[in-house]
């Protein structure tokens, strides 16, 4: 809910045409009550000025509304063909925008109100005139004007691929993050052997989408005391209705009301954020890179800007300890979550397209492998086997991929020079026994 709240554009414009009104009721209020000079006035004018300022500010303030519009709609557009459909949620968590639009509405709104209060014998009566109303309505217009400058600003520079790259491996470093205080707090536990518990219950899904959030609070609280739940899918994998979504030992029965309960703790929506899915920021970041490598774009600088992106997001997910698949409650229950991603599977959904499509290109070969040696090296004696034999195999995959590209024996030695060139001279020299040396 708070994901679709934030990318909702109604809520900060609906609030802030909601204060619009509470502030011209007020205004209005005051100019009404209070004796003529007793607040101090920035303008001074006719009534025809007065009719005439605020229709042309309601007017101007509409126009202005559809502009911001298009320009939101035509940069989603520009960065969803340039870049990848699955950026434009970037787009929608853009306050700025969500505040140029409510402001200008609330402007509109503000002078509306104020001219459907004007008194009807105001051009026989100057001393009718609401001067703090009036004044309220121009500075609302100079404070719009201001950040509708920051706005252009700010949505120019959105458009360079660099600041969509760092905002994306910004989100999902955030995510690294959670999942390492995940990962400290917990401690691993052997998974019980369920074959011993007796008839389980399947809970199924009702609607099909993208696996958005798991509550594992919720999930734990709707299955009575001792008992085992194994959740059959992970935040990420699409749902299809129908399908298994969860297992239960021994059947706790209250069938509708566990179900309900699971529900409620598994999100499902329409599309996937990189809310505690940080696969899908690498997905963003491989979506990139593969665009830019396409020949219609062509830009193998952008790939090479993601591949180092990457690996920064990458080096900081080995090092940590992922939260483990199996969880148990205070209460005995115990949580079984086996297809939450490991280290092994982030390295391949990393890397595994993105070497296909980057063997033709040196640069953007050698910045992939060098920075697959990086990580081989980072976690060497941190307990990433299965890490470092997936970044192995990638490595010589992507060897492979080269020499079929047919780079020219030059540019081949160059990548393969990157990919063996490591601080320790015995392993440059091809007699380490365990390193990933490629002959």
């Amino acid at each position: 809910m708070a994901n679709r709240l934030g990318e909702s554009l109604l809520i900060i414009p609906g609030i802030m045409v909601l204060g619009a009104i509470g502030l011209e009721f007020t205004a209005s209020w005051l100019d009404r009550t209070l004796e003529p000079g007793t607040l101090p006035g920035f303008l001074r004018l006719s009534s025809e000025a007065t009719v005439q300022l605020l229709s042309t500010i309601a007017g101007a303030t509409i126009t202005t509304v559809g502009v911001v519009f298009s320009l939101l709609v035509v940069s989603m557009q520009l960065a969803s063909g340039q870049f990848s459909p699955r950026v434009l949620h970037t787009f929608f968590h853009e306050r700025l925008g969500k505040v140029v639009v409510g402001l200008l509405a609330a402007v509109f709104t503000y002078c509306v109100l104020a001219l459907r209060a004007l008194p009807e014998d105001l051009a026989s009566s100057p001393s009718a005139v609401p001067h703090l109303t009036v004044d309220l309505a121009v500075l609302l217009t100079l404070v719009s004007v201001g950040v509708l400058v920051l706005y252009l600003h700010r949505i120019a520079r959105r458009q360079y691929v660099g600041s969509i790259i760092a905002a994306i491996t910004e989100e999902t470093l955030e995510q690294v993050e959670e999942l390492c205080w995940t990962g400290k707090v917990l401690a691993p536990e052997e998974p019980p052997d369920v074959s011993r518990l007796g008839a389980p219950l399947v809970v199924s899904a009702r609607v099909s989408g993208w696996v958005q959030q798991v509550s594992t609070t919720g999930l734990l609280a709707a299955v009575p005391p001792g008992s085992v739940l194994r959740l059959e899918t992970r935040v990420g994998a699409f749902l299809a209705k129908g399908i298994p979504l969860a297992t239960i030992w021994p059947n706790p029965g209250q069938e509708a009301t566990v179900s309900r309960a699971l529900h409620a703790a598994v999100v499902v929506g329409s599309s996937r954020t990189t809310r505690q899915d940080v696969d899908f920021g690498l997905r963003q970041l491989s979506d990139i890179a593969l665009r830019s490598l396409s020949p219609a774009v062509n830009d193998p600088t952008t790939a090479i800007e993601v591949v180092v992106r990457m690996a920064t997001i990458l080096r900081q997910l080995l090092l940590i300890e992922l939260p483990p698949q199996v969880r148990v409650a205070d209460n005995g229950s115990v949580l079984l979550r086996p297809w939450d991603l490991d280290h092994a599977e982030y390295v391949r959904h990393a890397f595994e397209q993105l070497r296909i499509y980057a063997a033709p290109h040196p640069q953007v070969a050698i910045a992939l492998v060098r920075s697959m040696r990086m990580l081989w090296e980072a976690v060497d004696g941190a307990d990433r086997v299965e890490a470092q034999r997936e970044l192995e195999r990638q490595l010589d995959l992507a060897l492979q991929g080269c020499e079929r590209a047919g780079l020219l024996p030059a540019d081949m030695e160059a990548v393969r020079e990157a990919a063996t060139h490591v601080q320790d001279p015995l392993r440059q020299l091809g007699l380490s026994e365990h390193g990933p040396v490629v002959h």
